[in-house]
C-alpha cells in the first residue's frame, strides 16, 4: 500500500525521488519522506501531501545522487511526521523505508529496549532499523540476511547504510519491489509507474533476495549470500498510460476508457469466433471439472459473485465465491478436480496472494485474472489471463473491473463448450455478443449528462440503498462500494427480496433507492420491490434495459442502458453506477482519485 522509490545515479536524487513518489500517489498515503546520501544522510519527511514534502525539500535543497523515498499509509501509529518514513536507527547505522507489516515487532522491540535501544515512533518499521543496527557486522548484505531471519510478516525494504554512501540496499518478502535499470543510473520502486519516465528495463525482485544497487551496478544475493544472475525484462507500458490525457482526473479517464479496455481484453482471447486461452489446462481437466472456487477482495470479489451466476447457469457446476481474507484463514475443502480462480487488479493483493499459496499447498490448479504484468500473483499461479486494461491509477476501480468481467464471460463459454453444453452456433452467438460489448459500453457512457444531474441530488443525502435481483445483485454491491468509497456517503447494496427482512425499516421520505432491473424473468418481482419502497417515501432511480420503458410510470428517474443477453448485462449496468459515484464526488468537491484512508494496491493485511 505504501510506495517506495529509490535512485542511484548522477542526477540530483531529491528531484527524481519526489517525481517517483508522485507517480505512486495512487497507492494511497498520508505522509511522505525522502533520505538523500551525500557525506551525511539527510532525512526530510512531512505529514500530508507530497506538495508539502516538496516545499520542505526545496527549502533544505539536499545535494547527493543517492536516495530513497516513501509514501506511508498508516498502519502502526497515527499519520504524523514522527511516524513517517524514512526511519533512522539510534546509532545512525541505517536509514530505511518499508512497505508491509512486521507481525512480531512487539517482541523484537521489547528485546531491543532491553538492550538499550530507544524508539521515537509507534511504527513497526522502526524496529527493522534498530534490529539492523544491533546486528550490524560491517557487511550490509550479511546484516540484511540476519535481520530477515528475525522478521515475521511482509516487507519490501530499501535502506541507506552508513559507510556505504554510494549504494542502496534492499530486501523483500511478500511485498512488491522492482529494480529499474538505466544507463549509469538505477532505480528502485514498489510499482512500475514510478520508473516509467526513466527506463522500461526492469528486474522484478523475488522473495528472500537481497539487493545492492549503485549507479552502475546491481547485485542480487540469496539468503546464503551467494550472488545470483538475474533476468532483465522490458516492460511494455507507455508513460502515456499514467497521464490524465486532458481529463480532470484519472477516474474520469478510466471510466471513458472502458470500451477500449474491454476490447483489449477480448481481442487476444477470441480468434475467428473461437475462444483461445493463453495456456492449456491439464489433460481432461475441464471435462472432469467438479467445482470452482473464486477468491478475491473488494470490487474483484463482486466480479466473482457475478461469475457465480454466469458459470452455474452456463456450465452447471457449483461455484464458491470467497473473500480472500476469509479463505486464507479457514480450511476449504479442495479436491483434485476443483479449479481455484484468483482475481486481482494489481496482482499483489496480500490476502489474495496468501489464498493462492494456500490453494497451491492443497494441490489445486490455480488460475489468476490479473491486470498488472509481472505481478506476484500472476507469476505464482499455474495459469494467468491478463486483462490488458492498461495501468489503472484511480483508487476506485472501473476499467479493470469491466475487463475482469469480460474474462469471466469468455471462461464461462469456454467451459460450457468443452462440457458440450453449448453448440457451435450457440458459442458463436455468445461470442458475437461479447464482441459487441465495447460498443454497448460506449453507448451507455452517453448517460453521462443524466447521471451528472442526478448527482446534484444524491450528493445532499447521507444514506443510499441499491437493490437488485439475480445477476443485478452483485452489481448493486459494486455500485454501493463505488459511491461510498469516494463520496463518503453511507451506501448499502441488497438483494431486493431481502428488503422485507429488516432493511425496509430504514426507508423513509426522501430516501434514495437505486434499483437495477435488467433481468426480464425477475422484472415483475423488481417492480413489486420498487413499489414497496416507493410506498414508504423512497425516491427511486431505476437503471433498466431499453425495452423496459413502462417502468417510467413507477420510478422517479430512469436511466436506460442498451439491451444485451442476461449474462453480459453487468458490463453495461455497472457504467451508470460508476458515473453516479464520480459526479456525486465531484459535487461534494472530494478528490475522486485519492479517497481518504484507501490505497490502490492493498499489500498488507
Amino acid at each position: 500500500m505504501c510506495g517506495i522509490m529509490g535512485f542511484a545515479g548522477k542526477s540530483k536524487a531529491s528531484e527524481i525521488l519526489i517525481e517517483g513518489l508522485r507517480r505512486l500517489e495512487y497507492r494511497g498515503y498520508d505522509s511522505s519522506g525522502i533520505a538523500v546520501s551525500n557525506d551525511d544522510i539527510i532525512v526530510i519527511k512531512e505529514k500530508g501531501k507530497i506538495d508539502i514534502l516538496e516545499k520542505s525539500v526545496n527549502e533544505i535543497n539536499p545535494q547527493g545522487n543517492i536516495g530513497i523515498g516513501h509514501t506511508r499509509w498508516a498502519t502502526h501509529g497515527i499519520p504524523d511526521k514522527t511516524n513517517a518514513h524514512p526511519h533512522t536507527s539510534m546509532n545512525g547505522v541505517v536509514t530505511l523505508v518499508h512497505n508491509g507489516i512486521i507481525e512480531n515487532y512487539i517482541d523484537i522491540k521489547s528485546d531491543l529496549i532491553g538492550k538499550g535501544y530507544a524508539f521515537k515512533s509507534q511504527t513497526d518499521t522502526e524496529i527493522i532499523a534498530q534490529l539492523f543496527d544491533y546486528l550490524f557486522d560491517g557487511d550490509a548484505i550479511s546484516t540484511m540476511i540476519k535481520t530477515a531471519e528475525r522478521l515475521k510478516g511482509s516487507y519490501a525494504i530499501a535502506m541507506l547504510v552508513n559507510g556505504f554512501e554510494d549504494k542502496i540496499f534492499a530486501m523483500k518478502k511478500d511485498s512488491p519491489l522492482i529494480i529499474g535499470i538505466g544507463e549509469n543510473e538505477n532505480y528502485l520502486a514498489s510499482d512500475i509507474p514510478a520508473i516509467l519516465p526513466y527506463t522500461k528495463d526492469c528486474y522484478i525482485v523475488n522473495d528472500n533476495e537481497f539487493i545492492e544497487i549503485s549507479n552502475n551496478e546491481i547485485k542480487v544475493y540469496n539468503d546464503c549470500k551467494i550472488e545470483k544472475e538475474f533476468c532483465v525484462k522490458t516492460i511494455d507500458l507507455g508513460i502515456e498510460t499514467t497521464e490524465k490525457d486532458g481529463y480532470d482526473s484519472f477516474l474520469a479517464k478510466e471510466i471513458f476508457e472502458q470500451p477500449k479496455a474491454v476490447k483489449n481484453t477480448i481481442s487476444p482471447l477470441i480468434k475467428d469466433k473461437k475462444i483461445v486461452l493463453p495456456f492449456d489446462f491439464p489433460d481432461n481437466f475441464v471435462e472432469k471439472l467438479n467445482r470452482i472456487y473464486i477468491v478475491a477482495c473488494g470490487s474483484a470479489y463482486h466480479v466473482g459473485m457475478t461469475a457465480k451466476y454466469i458459470i452455474e447457469d452456463m456450465v452447471k457446476i457449483p461455484v464458491i465465491v470467497d473473500i480472500a481474507s476469509e479463505f486464507r484463514y479457514r480450511n476449504p475443502v479442495i479436491h483434485k478436480n476443483d479449479l481455484c480462480i484468483f482475481i486481482s487488479q494489481s496482482g499483489e493483493t496480500a490476502d489474495t496472494l496468501a489464498s493462492l499459496r494456500k490453494a497451491k499447498e492443497k494441490g489445486a490448479f490455480t488460475l489468476s485474472i490479473v491486470n498488472a504484468p509481472y505481478s506476484t500473483i500472476s507469476r505464482e499461479s499455474d495459469a494467468v489471463i491478463y486483462t490488458n486494461a492498461g495501468v489503472e491509477m484511480a483508487v476506485a476501480t472501473t476499467k479493470a473491473l469491466s475487463s475482469q468481467l469480460a474474462v469471466i464471460y469468455i471462461l464461462s463459454a469456454y467451459f460450457a463448450k468443452i462440457k458440450n453444453l453449448l453448440s457451435d452456433n450457440e458459442l458463436m452467438d455468445f461470442v458475437t455478443e461479447i464482441q459487441a460489448l465495447p460498443e454497448k459500453i460506449a453507448k451507455t457512457i452517453e448517460c453521462n449528462n443524466s447521471t451528472r444531474e442526478l448527482a446534484k441530488y444524491i450528493s445532499t443525502k447521507e444514506h443510499i440503498f441499491f437493490i437488485g435481483r439475480g445477476i443485478d445483485y452483485p452489481i448493486c454491491l459494486e455500485g454501493a462500494l463505488k459511491l461510498k468509497e469516494i463520496s463518503y456517503i453511507h451506501c448499502e447494496g441488497y438483494g431486493a427480496g431481502e428488503l422485507k427482512h429488516g432493511t425496509i425499516s430504514l426507508i423513509e421520505d426522501g430516501t434514495i433507492v437505486i434499483a437495477l432491473v435488467t433481468d426480464k424473468v425477475l422484472y415483475e418481482k423488481m417492480i413489486s420491490n420498487i413499489k414497496e419502497v416507493k410506498s414508504r417515501g423512497a425516491f427511486v432511480i431505476a437503471i433498466v434495459n431499453e425495452n423496459m420503458s413502462d417502468i417510467v410510470e413507477i420510478a422517479n428517474k430512469v436511466i436506460y442502458i442498451p439491451d444485451t443477453i442476461k449474462s453480459l448485462s453487468p458490463s453495461v449496468s455497472v457504467i451508470p453506477l460508476q458515473l453516479l459515484a464520480y459526479h456525486t464526488t465531484k459535487e461534494k468537491r472530494f478528490d475522486v482519485d485519492k479517497p481518504r484512508n484507501l490505497a490502490k494496491s492493498v499489500t498488507v493485511e
